[in-house]
């Protein structure tokens, strides 16, 4: 996956959902095609199939700490999500935050998969330790601006430089709040390698324009 990314969280909203879902991955695709810029999606659980068909990155939104196939009812498990063809997986989100010990057993499944992680941490402190694990990705996210409209590459310029230190070699990405290309080239200018948004996307009257917005500013720095 060529930086800087975009990735895109579909969470589990209505507009989100079957095939308003495996429209917006097609949107995604378009831009990508448009631009040269890398956008990666996470669907819900119900549309990963059908999203990995359009050939861009696909996370899966959660894995559980689960080595193998097996009998683990109501779990998901990296291994099937790889054979789907899944890129990777966010882990610790916001709105789904797993103990530490958790997070260092799904970056190693990922890490031995081949697969993707994209941790997520809610303090530049927080990013520190995660990144000792050495994930992919840690994605910097304070909790009050998530969903919020104000981007913390605007609003908490500090967090971010903060976690771009703490982070050292791992990769940084910029989340919460992102919704237009200037958040975007503010996140890129502090350290990081991209941004990680949702419903500036999802909710958007026209999501396609406002990742055409996004991808724009992304491509000045490729």
């Amino acid at each position: 996956m060529e930086l800087p990314v975009v990735i895109v969280n579909f969470k589990n909203y209505s507009e989100s959902t079957g095939q308003k879902a495996v429209e917006l991955v097609k949107t995604c695709k378009e831009v990508v095609e448009e631009f040269g810029v890398s956008i990666a999606v996470c669907p819900q659980f119900t549309e990963l199939r059908e999203a990995v068909d359009f050939g861009i990155p696909v996370f899966a939104q959660h894995i559980d700490p689960i080595e193998k196939a097996g009998a683990y009812t109501g779990s998901v498990v990296a291994e099937n999500l790889k054979a789907l063809g899944v890129a990777g997986s966010l882990i610790n989100h916001s709105e789904h935050r797993i103990p530490f010990e958790q997070i260092a057993k799904c970056i190693e499944i990922l890490r031995s998969g081949g697969m993707v992680s994209v941790c997520c941490a809610a303090t530049a402190e927080e990013v520190g330790k995660i990144a000792g694990l050495q994930p992919d990705f840690v994605a910097i996210e304070p909790p009050e601006l998530i969903g919020s409209g104000i981007s913390v590459s605007t609003a908490k310029p500090e967090i971010v430089l903060e976690s771009v230190k703490a982070a050292g070699k791992v990769k940084v990405l910029c989340g919460a709040g992102i919704t237009t290309g200037e958040d975007v080239r503010r996140a890129l200018e502090l350290g990081t390698v991209g941004v990680l948004l949702a419903s500036g996307v999802v909710k958007a009257v026209n999501p396609k324009a406002v990742l055409e917005e996004l991808a724009a500013a992304a491509k000045e720095r490729v």
